[in-house]
């Protein structure tokens, strides 16, 4: 797999194609950078600190959107996608396709759910909805939308960082990772590294602000990264797979909504255990086919990693 560049790129290739230290080089600065941006405004700018918390978090916003936009204009140069026919050719490269638009949230998030399915028995039992509780829930859904609408917290978890993070470390990354020469098996695994560096600002919020001590900040980041590294498997796997940035966003969003898997519960600990068993044994015997190639693409002819981009750039 291989990209052409013109001799006014100055980045080191190989045959071709961006070099491998190259590559490695912009993701760990990509990741860095989606970092500290989050700072400038305070600490390079020296700006006034955020009369309110909405405050604080839509100047984030603005500073993550900047970073993003940074980030896909990098590649864009580094990968000289202005070489492609047409804007879908280089769209596709990020994985932006209007094509397959229903398997690509519909599948993916079937295939996340059922991770969920302790979590969902759970939540039945909390809200009796298998005691004909549904309609009041589904009466209080409006409310429920039109309130998350108002909540700055909602618009970060479920818009803001799932799109601004999967952009940047899969969107970003994968492509140039994979004109680089790396095996997919070896991106899968890769890239959740520089996605976790995106979460050591954690402990400097934790620790240096005084509200935990260095080993409950230690911790609580070691646990977060944990997490952020497995989930990075899965959000790579899944665009790798399908060559669909709706995929891992989509799932991205589902995990924030429900937050870590529950398989234990005072009220009914055996049934959510099977559930949550029942659950993880579907998800992994689902994990292949239900991500194979050709459900999200029109053309695969011999290309087992990413939509068209072994077609497109052989």
């Amino acid at each position: 797999m291989s990209m052409s560049t013109t001799p006014s790129v100055e980045v080191e290739v190989e045959d071709g194609s961006i070099s491998k230290s190259a590559a490695v080089l912009a993701c760990g600065a990509m990741a860095v950078f989606y970092v500290a941006v989050l700072y400038a405004p305070t600490g390079l700018l020296r700006m006034s600190t955020p009369v309110s918390r909405d405050h604080y978090f839509i100047r984030r916003f603005v500073c993550a959107a900047l970073s993003t936009a940074l980030s896909v204009a990098a590649t864009f140069y580094l990968l000289t996608l202005g070489e492609l026919q047409g804007l879908s050719a280089m769209l596709r490269v990020f994985g932006l396709r209007t094509d397959h638009l229903c398997q690509s949230v519909l599948i993916p998030l079937s295939l996340t759910s059922l991770i969920y399915l302790g979590s969902f028995f759970c939540k039945l039992h909390a809200h009796n909805i298998s005691h004909n509780g549904l309609i009041p829930c589904v009466k209080q859904l409006p409310q429920g939308l039109a309130r998350c609408a108002r909540n700055v917290m909602a618009w970060r978890n479920y818009f803001v960082a799932p799109i601004t993070e999967e952009v940047v470390f899969r969107a970003c990354m994968i492509p140039l990772l994979l004109c680089a020469g790396f095996s997919t098996t070896l991106i899968i695994f890769l890239c959740p590294m520089f996605f976790s560096l995106a979460h050591l600002n954690h402990f400097i919020e934790l620790y240096y602000q005084g509200r935990h001590s260095f080993s409950r900040a230690l911790l609580v980041v070691g646990f977060q990264l944990c997490y952020t590294v497995v989930f990075g498997w899965y959000a790579a796997f899944l665009f790798i797979r399908t060559g669909t940035l709706i995929a891992p966003i989509v799932a991205h969003i589902f995990c924030n909504y429900m937050g870590l898997p529950s398989f234990h519960a005072s009220h009914m600990r055996g049934l959510e255990t099977i559930a949550f068993l029942a659950g993880v044994v579907g998800f992994f015997t689902l994990l292949f086919p239900a991500t194979r190639p050709n459900l999200y693409n029109h053309r695969i002819t011999g290309c087992n990693c990413w939509q068209a981009y072994c077609i497109l750039y052989q």
